[in-house]
């Protein structure tokens, strides 16, 4: 069964500095029509970083839209210009904590909430690491958090970890035998 959705009209709503939202009419695959709330995203990565001691290092940080801080891995948008995935997330994973990494590895990408975004998020781990000074944005304000892998496996299980890009990476992580 074909289950296409056709865009039969699309009426932007928004334009933002990261995002875009639009509404757009589609036919079905039973031949009726429905609206469809589309935010455009520039796109992100995520950087899961693990140090020679078997820790990762997170990030806390407050994050307006739940009104609370959240624990999670470094991570930022692609819009600084023309830079790539793996590009982006090395400058994040400098900016948010300082490190650098001997080795990324790709972890694959995730759609954070397919349903109405485009976000593509790419994930990555970072090993081999070398310390260095964050150099957060000027509206960043992170706390490095350093923990054992373990410790972050047990409150992502605890319902304490919720940021979706964290629990993807560490399940991808330990699927690719990094830790």
């Amino acid at each position: 069964m074909d289950m296409t959705e056709k865009q039969l009209s699309s009426e932007y709503k928004f334009r933002g500095r990261i995002m875009t939202a639009r509404v757009d009419e589609v036919s079905l695959p039973n031949g009726k029509t429905a609206p469809r709330e589309v935010c455009e995203h520039v796109g992100g990565v995520g950087v899961l970083p693990i140090d020679k001691d078997g820790n990762v290092i997170l990030v806390r940080q407050f994050r307006y839209a739940f009104d609370t801080e959240l624990l999670e891995m470094p991570a930022g948008k692609m819009d600084h210009g023309p830079e790539d995935a793996e590009e982006c997330g090395i400058r994040e994973l400098k900016e948010e904590t300082g490190c650098t990494a001997g080795r990324i590895v790709p972890l694959g990408a995730i759609y954070p909430s397919p349903g109405f975004l485009t976000e593509v998020t790419y994930l990555f781990a970072a090993l081999d690491l070398t310390e260095g000074e964050m150099q957060p944005d000027e509206d960043e304000f992170v706390e490095v958090v350093r923990l054992p892998i373990a410790e972050v496996e047990k409150m992502i299980e605890r319902d304490e970890i919720r940021d979706a890009k964290t629990v993807a990476a560490m399940y991808r992580a330990k699927l690719k035998n990094l830790y």
